[in-house]
């Protein structure tokens, strides 16, 4: 996102569309950064990665309507671009598929503009949901209490997880004081199901506590906002330090100097020897506290 940011910004006027997964890229999609998303499981697209395979009609003419395509595709001999190249693409630039230790993520992504004469500076990615998606944030909270906490415990890898225990400790011990939070959101999706039922099933009769289940990515952005948001190594926390949550956020076995967001709101909090479960509640409820004031 911080490349195609950039991309917008030295092109406003410009036709941005986006290959790739809907339910991900719908936070750009008429959201600043891309005028229209297609759906890279559109089996026709299958030809592609075919050397010489007939293409369809219509795919030809849509790669081949672009002044510039950039790709994120693995394609290693080049089969995918050879073909957008048979389409008549007229510029194709590549990107990395795959990220490599030593530089943040987000500048290698955006490496591929320096060709255009576009340096990228700013790597922290900002999310503008819509007035519908604020409209669903605004109805989901109606009557919780602020100041919020979004509590996120996965990151569809275990052992990026801080232990599902701790994260029990930590929501009771921040209900009994209500001091800082009145309200505590727990967020999760399809990779969580193991975590979330555990949780739901023990605060169930808990009205202070919230449960934002597989919502899509621009509802979440909006409903995390206003929040104080603890998560992993993820997705969602890049999305919500991206929507402007004050964000803590618990490494691991993971190099924050590559993955961690580089938002000014996202803190990262270091495990000790990078082993999660060494990571007491009472520290990371002190980073709480110490974000919430900031």
């Amino acid at each position: 996102m911080p490349a195609l940011k950039a991309l917008r910004a030295a092109h406003p006027q410009s036709r941005i569309e986006i290959l790739g997964y809907p339910h991900i890229a719908i936070i750009a999609h008429k959201r600043f950064y891309a005028d229209a998303v297609r759906s890279i499981e559109y089996g026709a697209l299958s030809r592609f990665f075919a050397r010489d395979a007939e293409l369809p009609l219509d795919l030809r003419d849509y790669f081949g309507g672009f002044d510039l395509i950039l790709s994120y595709l693995y394609d290693p001999d080049q089969i995918f671009e050879d073909n957008l190249r048979r389409c008549g693409a007229k510029r194709i630039l590549r990107g990395p598929a795959q990220i490599i230790p030593g530089m943040h993520a987000a500048r290698q992504l955006a490496q591929p503009l320096q060709e255009l004469g576009i340096n990228v500076s700013d790597l922290a990615t900002k999310i503008f949901p819509s007035g519908e998606d604020r409209g669903f944030a605004r109805r989901f909270l109606e009557n919780c209490e602020a100041p919020m906490l979004a509590l996120h415990p996965g990151s569809g890898s275990e052992r990026k997880n801080w232990p599902i225990e701790n994260w029990i400790e930590l929501a009771k011990t921040l209900l009994k004081t209500k001091v800082l939070f009145r309200t505590i959101i727990f967020v999760s999706g399809e990779a969580d199901e193991k975590e979330i039922t555990r949780l739901s099933t023990l605060f169930k009769h808990e009205p202070q506590i919230r449960f934002a289940h597989g919502l899509p990515l621009p509802q979440l952005a909006a409903l995390l906002e206003q929040s104080t948001f603890i998560g992993h190594d993820s997705g969602i926390s890049h999305l919500a330090a991206a929507a402007g949550a004050r964000c803590v956020l618990l490494f691991g076995p993971t190099d924050p100097k590559v993955w961690a967001p580089q938002n000014t709101n996202a803190r990262v909090l270091l495990a000790p020897n990078g082993d999660l479960a060494q990571l007491d509640v009472a520290t990371v409820a002190k980073a709480i506290s110490r974000q919430q004031i900031a």
